[in-house]
């Protein structure tokens, strides 16, 4: 199993307001994760980072997402043919995963794995994901995901487990 984590931290969106975190919100949650199942984990960094100011990375995910571009992974990976199931995770970002994600997504062939998508936000849940990884993994099957609110990243645990029990990855 590989969990696969795109995640910023620095100054990010806090019941309304902002707030600088050491760790992103995602990698907490993926922290979680990985200390519930046996997984093998990778972070996926850009290659050319986003600011850690909050704004700036709102205004340059905006560019992205209508440009549809496909930003640079600085640590791709080669393959992941010895894995059966992904779980993705990402932050949602104006309705969508970063477009880091599709980059990823789409360097991969996932044909024949199941993905699993987890995410944070602050009000739009698991976003499009179901829609934009059945469109950057053909033959993949998307299987159920996990999205949990930013700001509760920390106190998941609970969440994450009964998510992990339903979708099979953790014995009772």
């Amino acid at each position: 199993m590989l969990l696969a984590y795109f995640s910023r931290a620095g100054e990010n969106y806090h019941y309304g307001g902002r707030r600088r975190l050491t760790i992103g919100n995602t990698e907490v949650v993926a922290q979680t994760i990985s200390r519930l199942i046996r997984c093998d984990v990778h972070r996926i960094e850009a290659a050319d980072p986003y600011p850690d100011d909050y704004s700036a990375t709102v205004d340059r995910n905006v560019r992205e997402q209508d440009a549809d571009a496909r930003p640079a992974v600085a640590n791709p990976l080669a393959s992941v043919e010895r894995y059966d199931t992904v779980l993705l995770g990402s932050p949602i970002w104006n309705v969508r995963a970063p477009m880091i994600m599709s980059t990823f997504t789409e360097s991969l062939d996932l044909t024949g794995k199941t993905i699993h998508p987890f995410t944070t936000h602050a009000m739009s849940g698991l976003g499009t994901t179901e829609r934009d990884y059945t469109a950057s993994c053909p033959g993949a099957t998307l299987r159920e995901g996990l999205a949990v609110r930013g700001e509760e990243a920390a106190d998941a645990g609970p969440a994450v487990e009964s998510w992990l029990r339903r979708i099979g990855l953790l014995s009772r």
